[in-house]
C-alpha cells in the first residue's frame, strides 16, 4: 500500500483573539506584563484528518472563515497545529496569497530573482528560466516595472509562473486561479493536469466548486474548521450547494413544444 504525501492526524488549530482592542504594540507590552489581557479562543480547525496520495488533486471549499488557508498554512508549515499531528513528504511550492514574498518596490524581474531564491533557485538558474517564466505569466514590458503598478491578476501570474516553473513534489495554491482570466486558468489547468501525470500533487482551495470539481478527483467540504463531506467531487459539490443554497449546473431540457 501507498504512504500518503500529505497526512494529517487529528489536527486541530486554536488562535487566541483579545477582546479589548489594543492601539499600540507598547499597550499589548504593557497589558501582556500585567497579565491584564483577555482573551477567546477561536478554533480554526477541529479534529481535521486527512490523506492525499501522490499524484491526486485535492480541492478545499468551504465559506469564509470556514478553515482552508488555515488548512494549507499548516501543510506548509506555516501555521504549527495546536493539536494532532501533521506529515509531509517532499518539496512543497506554497502559494497561500497573492503576491507572497513579493516586494512591491522592486521590478517584476527583481522578484522573479528574489521569489526564485526562496525556492531554492540559483541565481544561474533562474537567468536561464526567466524568458520562460515571463512567456508563461503573460505580463510581457511589465516585468520591468514596479511590482506596485502591477494588479492582483499580474502578481497572481507572476507567482504561479515562479512556482510551477519546475516540477515541485506537492503544489498549494489558495485562490490564485480566481483571479487570472479565461486562457491563464487554461493553461494552468494544463500545467496543473500535465504535473500531475508526472507524480505531482496538489492541494487547492477555492470558492468556485465547480471549476474544482472541473480539476479534482477530490475533494473535501470544511465548515466552521471541521471536515463536512469528503469523496468525490460530484458528491460533495453537491452537497456543499445544498447547503449553502447555490444552484449545481443542470442538464438543459428541450422545451421546444412538440407536434
Amino acid at each position: 500500500m501507498s504512504t500518503p504525501v500529505i497526512l494529517l492526524q487529528d489536527v486541530s488549530v486554536r488562535y487566541r483573539v483579545p477582546l479589548e482592542r489594543i492601539r499600540s504594540f507598547k499597550e499589548f507590552t504593557i497589558r501582556w506584563l500585567r497579565r491584564r489581557i483577555r482573551y477567546r479562543d477561536y478554533w480554526a480547525l477541529r479534529d481535521i484528518n486527512l490523506e492525499v496520495m501522490r499524484s491526486q488533486v485535492v480541492g478545499v471549499i468551504g465559506r469564509n472563515g470556514a478553515g482552508k488557508t488555515t488548512l494549507l498554512r499548516v501543510v506548509a508549515r506555516v501555521v504549527h497545529p495546536t493539536a494532532g499531528r501533521v506529515r509531509v513528504q517532499g518539496q512543497i511550492a506554497p502559494l497561500l496569497s497573492l503576491g507572497a514574498g513579493f516586494q512591491q518596490d522592486l521590478t517584476g524581474r527583481e522578484n522573479v530573482m528574489l521569489n526564485g531564491v526562496t525556492l531554492g533557485y540559483s541565481r544561474g538558474d533562474l537567468l536561464k528560466r526567466i524568458d520562460r517564466i515571463v512567456e508563461f505569466a503573460g505580463i510581457g514590458s511589465f516585468i520591468d516595472m514596479p511590482l506596485r503598478t502591477y494588479s492582483s491578476g499580474m502578481r497572481a501570474r507572476l507567482g504561479f509562473a515562479i512556482a510551477t516553473d519546475e516540477m515541485p513534489d506537492i503544489l498549494l495554491v489558495d485562490e490564485v486561479l480566481a483571479v487570472g482570466d479565461a486562457e491563464f486558468r487554461q493553461r494552468c489547468e494544463e500545467r496543473i493536469e500535465k504535473y500531475r501525470q508526472g507524480g505531482m500533487t496538489v492541494l487547492i482551495v477555492s470558492h468556485a466548486p465547480q471549476l474544482l470539481a472541473k480539476m479534482c478527483n477530490r475533494m473535501v467540504w470544511l465548515d466552521k474548521g471541521k471536515v463536512a463531506a469528503m469523496g468525490s467531487p460530484e458528491d460533495v459539490v453537491r452537497q456543499y450547494a445544498a447547503s449553502t443554497a447555490l444552484t449545481v449546473a443542470q442538464p438543459q431540457q428541450d422545451l421546444r413544444i412538440k407536434g
